[in-house]
């Protein structure tokens, strides 16, 4: 059973409350107490509980009617009916309610203390798998940090440092650095390494649905709502939070989660239930935030509350030595996806890897190393294989030998012809090219491709 589970006991027997609130308290629970169904409703519209010990047969509201209250209002909340009037029929009834079980009176603690357990256990596997379903659809770069290069040996000292702590990192880098693949590894080497990990991409969610996504709404909170959703900070509790992009919430956002940070609690979108949050914030930027404060863009005390322990993260290009080990590394791994068997990547076609400067960085490199092995016919990865940032020498057409075409122009128009090949779709576009959409929407603007 959790720790600190927050406990309320709704029952018009005195006796009965004193005798739940004992029991479970013991087990280092927090139970509060209410005497009937009304006021146990605007204790919950107040406070957020894990557990409801519900008596069926009150003055008043029915617990019939408070427990479908309660799963309509605040479905993440598990019930379980206690009554002395027990029926079959009355236990049907209940458990078509939504009650997790029935418990009929007289009953020991013992046994109270046992359904109580197994009603937590269950809520919190619920959690867990609605956690597994988020993970799953973030998408994850390479699996681990590879780098022997001398910016990088400093980067890890200073995880290794930072990570047993709960102090707030932000970590700044261009696009395709590995920024969460560093959160990540700071979260698996913490304390909270057996919590969850939750991260929040500031840069895909729009204005409207941000509070939405970060605290959750209950249901009917506004057009749309259909049902209560558990926010990103609710499912991070205990764990981690990382915020990615973090340069790219509004100044509204910003406001309220500086509120969060300073006083660990959230209000889910519609409700006035206060829910008390612990967990660790770690935010990754590729902009320049103090450019944006001084802008104006960005608030200077969040900024500072974020930035604890800053991390740099450099791009490929000032540490090509780490290039030939990710190189290997990306290599073995699409071997076995794509259930190939490429021996190795030749020395030219490495040098040539090691000669690129990588705008897309780590993520561009894994791309060629993919697409290299999805579409090589030998056993040895060559130059002739290799197709990064919109560049193949086969690709290259010769016009003028005596005069080189500026390497501009061959960016130019491939990138052009990539995104015809696409009927233009910028998406699509931009993966096969081994760069991010910010990056091609750049590139697109520069050479006034539409």
């Amino acid at each position: 059973m959790s720790s600190q589970a927050r406990i309320l006991v709704i029952d018009d027997d005195e006796s009965m409350r004193d005798s739940c609130r004992q029991a479970l308290a013991r087990k280092a629970n927090r139970v509060e107490v209410a005497e009937d169904g009304l006021s146990g409703l605007e204790i919950l519209e107040k406070e957020a509980f894990d557990l409801v010990i519900l008596d069926l047969k009150m003055p008043g509201l029915s617990g019939m009617e408070v427990l479908s209250r309660i799963k309509q209002e605040y479905p993440d909340v598990v019930v379980v009916v206690i009554t002395g009037y027990a029926t079959v029929e009355s236990a049907v009834e209940a458990m078509r309610h939504g009650a997790y079980d029935f418990l009929p009176k007289p009953f020991t603690p013992e046994s109270l203390r046992a359904i109580v357990e197994r009603a937590l256990d269950t809520r919190e596997l619920a959690f867990e798998n609605i956690l597994l379903r988020s993970e799953l659809e973030a998408s994850v770069g390479s699996e681990v940090i590879i780098g022997q290069s001398e910016p990088m040996r400093n980067i890890e000292e200073v995880m290794r440092k930072v990570s047993p702590t709960d102090t707030t990192v932000l970590i700044s880098g261009e696009s395709g650095t590995g920024k969460e693949l560093v959160a990540r590894a700071i979260h698996r080497h913490s304390g909270r390494n057996d919590k969850p990990f939750v991260v929040v991409d500031c840069g895909s969610l729009v204005e409207n649905l941000f509070e939405s996504e970060l605290f959750g709404h209950v249901k009917g909170s506004f057009t749309g709502a259909t049902a209560t959703k558990y926010g990103r900070l609710e499912l991070a509790n205990g764990g981690t939070v990382f915020f990615d992009e973090i340069g790219n919430i509004s100044m509204n956002v910003q406001t309220k989660l500086l509120r969060v940070l300073q006083e660990r609690e959230i209000t889910k979108v519609g409700s006035t239930q206060v829910i008390k949050v612990n967990v660790r914030v770690i935010a990754a930027t590729n902009k320049d935030l103090q450019k944006a404060v001084q802008a104006g863009t960005f608030r200077d005390d969040l900024f500072y509350r974020l930035s604890v322990v800053p991390v740099t993260l450099p791009p490929l290009r000032e540490r090509r030595d780490d290039i030939p080990p990710l190189a290997n590394y990306f290599l073995k791994k699409y071997n076995q996806k794509r259930k190939k068997n490429i021996h190795a990547i030749s020395t030219k076609a490495m040098n040539a890897l090691v000669e690129h400067d990588w705008p897309g960085n780590v993520r561009e490199l894994e791309n060629a190393i993919e697409r290299a092995v999805v579409l090589t016919e030998n056993d040895t990865i060559e130059p002739s294989d290799l197709l990064y940032y919109g560049l193949k020498a086969s690709t290259i057409p010769e016009l003028d030998t005596d005069r080189p075409r500026r390497l501009a122009d061959v960016e130019k128009e491939h990138i052009a012809r990539t995104l015809r090949m696409f009927g233009g779709h910028k998406g699509k576009t931009a993966d096969w090219l081994g760069i991010d959409r910010k990056t091609l929407r750049t590139k697109l603007k520069r050479y006034g491709i539409n």
